[in-house]
């Protein structure tokens, strides 16, 4: 029998939502229970794709070529599941969904409301036809947002409807005010209210905190807020966000869910793995530097580059620095003081002019000093554009995206990309397939000769230079097998150079790390010692 598990969020954003939500799937998932999570976000845009990284952070790409927001990418390191567009509903789908029924004429006549036409839609995303035992579905942004209403007003009707297969698990904040030495529970009871008042009695409390909560605290939470004492658990500032499944664990958040659902609880789930990888991760001492260069000051714009050279870095027992190193301020003549006391570097994704100058004198620096070079989508561009300049001696080289008119488009815009006038969700997404060359440098680390990775992007090598760039040192390594379009470059001879067209980092978890990230964050530690 399907159970459903309903995560807001009160008081303020940003108090992790998608990390608690990862965390209740990753405990159910030790316990021996199938699970999926979705995001349901507030905003009209059908998704996050148009949107600038210092809006809404990093776009995640799912396996089936969905823009999404980046708590998906939580979902996947913590749980190994694979999302696909099912684990992404904003109210721009939802509406465009319901519109296009309406000129369909699928509503027979009838006058189409927010109730009950927009929360049906809701709804039905909302139960999905998976075969899996839990339903995990966050709901973005913060209780008392008008966006949020709808959402909310479907979940108190799933409630009902569903009884005791469905489960409201509420996160709050608990700010400590200083001056008066005094956490304060004034907010999480202000915003239990509000979600009383939506027809929504939460049955389980998170209380997010900067300091540690007594029980005399979570009685008083209990108490006022008509939860179960053992209900209430508490979500305090840990050294690494890996660490939060075990700290619901050891409160007994998933076993706490389990009763309001009346399964029994049984035994203690295995987190063996778990705790191995914690282990790994406190353990680890040495420092490796690693410089990621990209044109975005916010973290969370390359958030799953970040995590997936932390857990590279675990893995090969060392904390991975990341120091971030903005393109736009990266000149010929000021590179070598940025980039030579660096392990490696790492030229992130992106759009747009800005920067890109930067980002190749980066390149050509961390090449011609031979320090492990990870080139990432447009950074893989970056790095043809660069050997392009440099030692085919095509100055004007460039990729059309940056110069339409130059004589050199070494970077091309795609075939199928030249008739595309929409911006949202058209560029080449999702998985394909690669072929990697026997005897190269990335056969060797995935250990295969066929793979497949995520895309975004709309512009490619062009593949009228491929025989130049192969004579003169540059390989073209890995190719898809549909449409001969290079997906990955190395130069051999280099200690470890290689650009990809796709983004390794969204296949990167907990338990599996990408391989492409562990052998160069392996080769970083070698340069660093």
């Amino acid at each position: 029998m399907k159970r459903y598990i309903f995560v807001t969020g009160g008081v303020v954003s940003s108090l992790g939502k998608g990390i608690v939500s990862a965390s209740i799937g990753k405990l159910l998932q030790a316990r021996g229970y199938s699970i999926t999570i979705q995001k349901f976000d507030p905003y009209i845009n059908i998704d996050p794709g148009t949107l600038n990284p210092y809006e809404h952070g990093e776009c995640f790409v799912t396996v089936d070529g969905m823009e999404t927001d980046l708590d998906l990418g939580h979902y996947e390191r913590f749980t190994g599941i694979r999302a696909t567009h099912d684990n992404s509903v904003t109210t721009g789908k939802i509406y465009k969904t319901v519109i296009d029924k309406e000129r369909h004429g699928d509503y027979l006549g009838k006058t189409i409301q927010v109730v009950p036409h927009i929360t049906d839609e809701i709804k039905r995303r909302m139960l999905r036809k998976d075969d899996v035992d839990f339903v995990i579905s966050e709901i973005g942004g913060t209780i008392g947002d008008i966006e949020s209403a709808p959402f909310l007003e479907a979940i108190r009707q799933l409630k009902w409807e569903l009884g005791n297969r469905a489960v409201s698990v509420h996160l709050t904040y608990v700010p400590y005010l200083k001056a008066a030495d005094e956490l304060k529970t004034k907010p999480t009871q202000h915003s239990v209210k509000e979600m009383q008042g939506a027809g929504i009695q939460p049955d389980v409390l998170v209380l997010r905190t900067e300091k540690h909560l007594s029980d005399g605290i979570r009685q008083k939470v209990a108490s006022f807020c008509n939860v179960d004492l053992e209900c209430v658990v508490q979500s305090e500032d840990l050294p690494s966000i890996y660490e939060v499944p075990v700290n619901m664990q050891r409160q007994g958040l998933d076993a706490a869910i389990l009763r309001k659902f009346g399964v029994p609880v049984g035994e203690t789930p295995d987190m063996k793995a778990w705790h191995h990888f914690l282990e790994l991760q406190q353990t680890a001492r040495t420092e490796v530097r690693v410089g990621l260069v990209g044109k975005y000051d916010l973290q969370d714009a390359y958030k799953s580059i970040r995590e997936s050279l932390s857990l590279a870095g675990t893995y090969n027992h060392v904390k991975v620095k990341i120091e971030f190193i903005n393109s736009e301020n990266i000149t010929e003549e000021n590179v070598e003081e940025k980039l030579s006391d660096l392990a490696g570097v790492l030229v992130c994704p992106g759009f747009g002019q800005r920067g890109i100058e930067g980002k190749i004198s980066a390149v050509k620096y961390a090449r011609t000093h031979n320090i492990p070079l990870f080139g990432i989508c447009l950074g893989m561009q970056m790095m043809v554009i660069e050997f392009a300049r440099n030692v085919l001696k095509y100055k004007d080289a460039n990729s059309a995206e940056m110069d339409a008119s130059t004589p050199h488009n070494v970077i091309d815009l795609m075939e199928e990309q030249k008739n595309v006038t929409n911006m949202g969700g058209t560029m080449r997404l999702g998985a394909y397939n690669c072929d990697l060359r026997a005897g190269s440098r990335v056969a060797g680390i995935y250990g295969s000769l066929q793979i497949s990775e995520r895309h975004r992007h709309r512009y490619e090598f062009n593949n009228q230079y491929k025989e130049e760039y192969e004579k003169n040192g540059m390989q073209c390594t890995g190719v898809n097998p549909e449409n001969e379009l290079v997906e990955i470059v190395e130069i051999p001879e280099h200690r470890w150079f290689v650009g990809t067209q796709f983004h390794p980092e969204y296949s990167s978890t907990v338990l599996h790390p990408h391989p492409l990230f562990l052998d160069f964050v392996k080769t970083c530690m070698e340069q660093s010692c």
